[in-house]
């Protein structure tokens, strides 16, 4: 038999050869090193047959996302074991992989109870199962003896997910793998033994109702993570204290940002400071919209449903959406802007000499969210969108994306994010004909390739109108985050009815883009709380200084200083409190302003102010006047801009 491997070399091997035997055939250091093989981009064990002809990939614990979910799986399993051994009579479930880590849902029996106190006691058994180097052994075996061996031992949980599989997959034998003692109803892929878990960590228990029915018995569920490497996983578990220390929910209650209502789930209330930086915000997309010809335009939050059936959300979105009866008349809170825009674009005939039309909006809509999945600003149900439409002919459609792109680029580049591009293509539900989306989908693709841009296809993500170009960043913390998207339309021009008069004087439909670079305020917010952890660029911060006076004596002056500076643009805060000038400087740290700036005898002789960098300490006396021209130089140097402060509310 032969297989091809990723290099496009054949491998020839006997009949019936494993994936170990592949390794082995190629060198001896792979064989030690190999995990699992992949056969036609299936992941299985090393122990099992290949087929004749297949490509093959040998899987080590260099092969990224795929090795770490073998490990994660089966450190799953030896939580799984340590627990029927410490806990006897307790029932287990499933235990995934899951991203960054796994999980394994236990009933324990009644009386018994588990909390992060036992991780130590259960860490302690996992690493004997780890160092005994267990081999995880497959085995296939018929339905009944599975049903009969799992309904000895009492675990109803694995007696009912075998008859579903029966019921619902026709099967009649169903794969066991067994490690040391302990034997799991399993799919597999397992790594060959125990051993190749080099470091895990035991991380929260939660509550999880069985199958995820609030009607059935609720489960412990315990989730750790796993790594080759103890250095990985400390690393990983430096960037979780990290994460949780810029926790944006935290932090934006610590800084006076926003709140939460529970009269209002799933919308922030936003306090003044938080407004300062949604304002700052504002003002940018405001600005560099005006410069790319974007005409800002505002549409109701509240349609008549039929606007939602001609558009296609009511069929493939309403679920996501809010209704309501107006004088008996059905309404809907809108999901998104688009057929908003296209109304405009309708309002008055419209010539292709006009095109391409750019329609900006900070558009307010609301989705349904479940309350379970609402998460700070993250997810929301009261979303801000920085949003915009382009009407355009189908041979500006390039032009238009690139310009798109472009502008994308240069906005994230002042908060310090490189995107990641993804082509999302059609989607299982959607409109229009395969044609359509074929014409769509190479546009979008030819956009990319004219500008040299690297990006991977997500197939089967584009929106139910058409495909998109997605824009992923990294943070501070390396999470990544989707911000931007950019997305081609021709199906709801045609729904809506929208056309424009073309050259030769007849009716033509433009084509239609979607662009939010932003995403949301809301959420782009909460990123950039927890991407600067608090400590915003000095133009985007809610207060640029702080005036301290050292004494009552010196209020007057501090005062003249604060008045002179939010004349010159800055915003500033002034604290004339009978405290001491330490315990200001302390609490003026803690609310992350950039800099802090001390009034006393010799300050207010000479209409001067002390300069304390936030963590850089002191940097000398400047007159006001040198100090508002040293902020007006920080703030152009951060947005690349000439440097210019003017007055602000």
């Amino acid at each position: 038999m032969k297989v091809t491997l990723p290099d496009g070399k054949e491998l020839e091997l006997a009949d019936g050869a494993t994936g170990a035997d592949a390794a082995a055939s190629i060198g001896p250091g792979l064989a030690k090193a190999a995990l699992a093989v992949k056969v036609d981009g299936t992941t299985q064990d090393l122990s099992q047959p290949l087929p004749d002809g297949a490509v093959l990939e040998i899987i080590t614990d260099r092969s990224g996302e795929d090795a770490l979910e073998l490990i994660r799986h089966d450190t799953a399993h030896v939580l799984a074991a340590a627990m029927m051994e410490l806990y006897p009579g307790v029932k287990i479930s499933i235990g995934p992989a899951i991203e960054n880590g796994f999980y394994y849902d236990f009933d324990f029996p009644e009386g018994a109870q588990f909390t992060d106190a036992d991780f130590e006691r259960v860490e302690a058994k996992m690493k004997e199962h780890v160092a005994a180097d267990e081999a995880f052994v497959r085995e296939v075996v018929s339905v009944p003896d599975a049903l009969e061996r799992f309904r000895d031992q009492g675990q109803d949980y694995k007696v009912e997910l075998i008859e579903d599989l029966v019921k619902n997959e026709g099967v009649d034998t169903v794969s066991l793998y067994t490690n040391g003692p302990f034997t799991d109803l399993c799919r597999g892929p397992h790594a060959p033994t125990t051993k190749r878990i080099g470091a895990f960590k035991l991380q929260s228990v939660a509550g999880a109702y069985w199958r995820g029915d609030s009607d059935r018995q609720m489960l412990t569920r315990v989730y750790g993570t796993a790594f080759f490497k103890q250095k990985e996983l400390d690393a990983y578990l430096h960037m979780l204290e990290e994460a949780r220390a810029r926790d944006h929910r935290r932090l934006g209650k610590d800084l006076g940002l926003f709140t939460f209502s529970d009269l209002a789930p799933g919308m922030p209330l936003w306090q003044p400071p938080g407004m300062t930086i949604w304002n700052a915000l504002t003002e940018l997309w405001r600005t560099e919209n005006r410069q790319r010809g974007y005409q800002e335009v505002k549409t109701p939050i509240l349609w008549d449903v039929e606007l939602f059936k001609a558009s296609g959300h009511w069929q493939n979105y309403r679920d996501n959406m809010y209704f309501t009866d107006i004088e008996d008349r059905p309404m809907a809170l809108k999901p998104m802007n688009c057929p908003g825009h296209v109304q405009l674009f309708k309002d008055v005939r419209r010539s292709y000499r006009e095109l391409p039309i750019r329609f900006s909006e900070q558009g307010l809509v609301h989705r349904h969210e479940p309350s379970g999945t609402l998460h700070g600003l993250m997810r929301v149900r009261h979303i801000t969108q920085d949003d915009a439409h382009i009407f355009c002919t189908e041979e500006q459609i390039e032009d238009e994306v690139v310009g798109c792109l472009d502008f994308g680029f240069d906005l994230y580049r002042l908060f310090g994010f490189e995107p990641k591009l993804e082509l999302s293509t059609r989607p299982a539900k959607r409109l229009g004909s395969d044609e359509t989306w074929d014409q769509a989908e190479q546009a979008l693709e030819n956009a990319l390739k004219r500008q040299g841009l690297d990006y991977e296809i997500n197939a089967g993500d584009g929106a139910f109108y058409g495909p998109k170009i997605d824009l992923h960043m990294r943070d501070s913390l390396g999470r990544s985050w989707q911000l931007g998207t950019v997305q081609l339309d021709y199906q709801m021009p045609e729904h809506l009815d929208a056309t424009y008069i073309g050259s030769d004087n007849g009716l033509h439909r433009p084509v239609m883009i979607h662009r939010a670079l932003l995403g949301s305020f809301e959420r782009f917010i909460g990123i950039l709380i927890e991407h600067y952890a608090g400590e915003f660029p000095l133009w985007l911060t809610p207060s640029q200084a702080i005036v301290l006076t050292i004494a009552s004596r010196h209020e007057d002056a501090a005062r003249t200083a604060t008045d002179a500076l939010r004349a010159a643009g800055l915003r500033v805060k002034l604290d004339d409190r009978v405290e001491s000038v330490n315990r200001k400087i302390r609490e003026a740290e803690l609310a992350k302003i950039p800099y802090m700036l001390i009034v006393g005898d010799r300050e207010a002789e000479t209409g001067s102010v002390s300069v304390r960098r936030h963590r850089g300490g002191n940097e000398g006396t400047f007159t006001v006047e040198e100090f508002v021209a040293r902020i007006a130089s920080e703030i152009a140097a951060e947005r690349d801009a000439e440097p210019v402060l003017s007055p602000q509310a």
